[in-house]
Formats: structure tokens, C-alpha cells, sequence
């Protein structure tokens, strides 16, 4: 699919250029329906690009992490605008993306979650302590993700400060008390150790202990390595490898990409 983009260095005009935008035509049309049954409820007057073009200009941002100025000037529509598309696209998005209990409906006892943690870089400043990891040595957003045993994402939390502990933000999220309700195993990395309930982590110092904890690491890791490519689902679309919005709002660029890799767009 070619798109009008436009680059742009300092102290330089915009110049458009052809571009491919890497997403499924399919993907496409199954968000402009989704903005064109928004605009029939709130009985929308006309605008200046129709449903598919907001759904491309929305997807060209999300995916490409191009400035609002950017696929403004590339749809026609100025910097204002651009934000407004994206805006409403986000909340349509959003809304669809499912709630903690209404993710984990189907599963029970016998079956086991992936449990993990990432950081979603920002820009923020020296100054803004709370957003700091020091585990990941930069400012950032901590979101938690709950996916299949395959890498399938059920759901992803709101974004809390970057300082945030993984197994602080599990429990803040409840994670941990809604798969012991349910009766779910969970398989997570060390930074959740002393989670308990049904929460299981690799053994520390493991090369010191007998054989048998060595193996129980080994087959740990197997089984979990699949679901934590959840994250990097995500991040194949670049607004995440750096955002640029305010921390408020990272959380529903999240609902919203969540929907779209869970979306059945196929009929």
C-alpha cells in the first residue's frame, strides 16, 4: 500500500515522497468501518478525509511513528487535524480492548498464562524521576501483558511510571489475584519472585543447585519463551520503540494497538 509520507530535517521544507505502509489492506478497511459506524452515531458533518484515509493516516502514525506534522502534510490536512484523526481513532480502538476479567474468560484450572513486563521509552527529562528505570537505564512507561502460551496477547495494563517494580505493577493490577481466582498458572521471569499464589519463577543461582532445579529452569524457559513475544508484537509498531506523547495518554495507545493485533478483520 503506497502512502504520500513527508521527511523532514531542521531548518528544512517538507518534501512528500511514496512510501509502503506494512499493514493488511484488510486492517485498513476493518478500522475505517470501525470510524465510519462512530461517525453515523454521533451523526458526524462531513470531513475533510473519509473514514479509510483517517484509518490509513492514524496506522501511518502508529506504525511508522511519524510527527503529527508529518502524515498531516501527507494527507493533506494540517498538524491540528492530524491529531484530531488519530485522537478519535485511539478512543474507537480503545474501547474495544477487552478488561482484565473478560481477557482471562475461558481458562481455568490446567491452563497457564505468560506473565511479563516492558518498558515503553518516552521523552521525558532527567527531572522526571518517577519515569526513570534503572533496570532499563532510561525514562519510560511499565506495561504489564498477560498472553497465550503462543504469544497471543489476552491483556495488556495500563502504563504506570517507568521506576515501577514488575511484580509491584502485577499485583497492582491484580494480575496475581485474578489468576489465583481462577485457578491459572503463571509462568514469569525472576523479576516476579515471591509472588506466590499460582505464580511460578525460575530458581536463582541455579548452576549451584542439583540437577533436577537446573531442568525445572530449562523447561521453564521453553514454555515461556513463546508467550513473551507478545511484546515483541507490539513493538513492530515503532510509536512504542519511542513515545513522544504525554504519559497520559500511553496507556490507550496501547488498548488501541491491542485491538489491532487481536482484530479479525479476515470476513
Amino acid at each position: 500500500m503506497v502512502i504520500p509520507l513527508i521527511t523532514s530535517t531542521p531548518g528544512a521544507s517538507l518534501v512528500p515522497y511514496p512510501a509502503m505502509l506494512d499493514v493488511p489492506h484488510g486492517l485498513v478497511e476493518h478500522v475505517a468501518w470501525l470510524l465510519y459506524a462512530r461517525r453515523r452515531e454521533i451523526n458526524s458533518p462531513w470531513r475533510r478525509l473519509g473514514c479509510f484515509k483517517q484509518a490509513l493516516l492514524a496506522l501511518a502514525h502508529l506504525r511508522k511513528n511519524e510527527t503529527f506534522a508529518q502524515v498531516g502534510a501527507g494527507f493533506g490536512v494540517s498538524e491540528a487535524t492530524a491529531w484530531r484523526y488519530v485522537d478519535e481513532t485511539l478512543d474507537v480502538l480503545a474501547a474495544w480492548a477487552p478488561g482484565l476479567r473478560e481477557a482471562l474468560v475461558g481458562l481455568g484450572e490446567g491452563d497457564f498464562v505468560v506473565v511479563d513486563g516492558t518498558l515503553i521509552p518516552t521523552d521525558r527529562i532527567k527531572a522526571d524521576e518517577p519515569y526513570y528505570s534503572q533496570k532499563h537505564g532510561k525514562h519510560g512507561m511499565n506495561v504489564q501483558v498477560i498472553a497465550r502460551p503462543d504469544g497471543t496477547p489476552l491483556w495488556f495494563s495500563r502504563a504506570m511510571p517507568g521506576r515501577t517494580h514488575d511484580l509491584t505493577a502485577a499485583r497492582a493490577h491484580g494480575i496475581i489475584q485474578a489468576c489465583l481466582t481462577r485457578e491459572i498458572l503463571v509462568l514469569a521471569d525472576r523479576a516476579y519472585q515471591g509472588a506466590g499464589a499460582t505464580v511460578r519463577t525460575p530458581y536463582y543461582h541455579h548452576r549451584e543447585q542439583p540437577e533436577h532445579y537446573q531442568q525445572y529452569n530449562r523447561d521453564h524457559a521453553r514454555l515461556r519463551a513463546p508467550g513473551e513475544r507478545a511484546f515483541a508484537r507490539l513493538k513492530t509498531w515503532r510509536f512504542f520503540r519511542k513515545a513522544r506523547c504525554s504519559t497520559n495518554r500511553i496507556s490507550r495507545y496501547v488498548a488501541a494497538i491491542h485491538t489491532l493485533l487481536n482484530c479479525d478483520y479476515s470476513g
